[in-house]
């Protein structure tokens, strides 16, 4: 793969640290096919909905890179909204309503 190839410079980061595709995909369980996806910024062959930035978060963390920084590009390129659950903050209290559990 050529340097060109890859977003943000993935590419060149994980070999300057010495870590193959192969290597991620045996220690995350994720094919080498959607990894070299992520790192083309061709999302397109990723699985989809959760998975995606599932697959994103632990190849940040397999070649130790801003998690943050490479799911917002995700996100900037694929119009996607960000996870609610990263989005919400919580009660000031600690304490949930009711009627928000139950849904009655």
């Amino acid at each position: 793969m050529n340097k060109d190839e890859s977003i943000l410079g993935l590419a060149e980061i994980r070999r300057n640290r010495g870590i193959s595709l192969e290597e991620i995909a045996d220690s995350t369980k994720i094919s080498v096919r959607s990894l070299a996806a992520i790192e083309q910024g061709d999302f397109r062959r990723l699985p989809g909905g959760i998975y995606n930035t599932s697959y994103i978060r632990q190849y940040a963390r397999a070649i130790d890179y801003d998690e943050s920084v490479l799911l917002a590009f995700y996100h900037q390129q694929t119009g996607a909204v960000m996870d609610q659950a990263v989005n919400q903050q919580p009660p000031t209290d600690g304490f949930r309503p009711v009627h928000s559990i139950f849904n009655w």
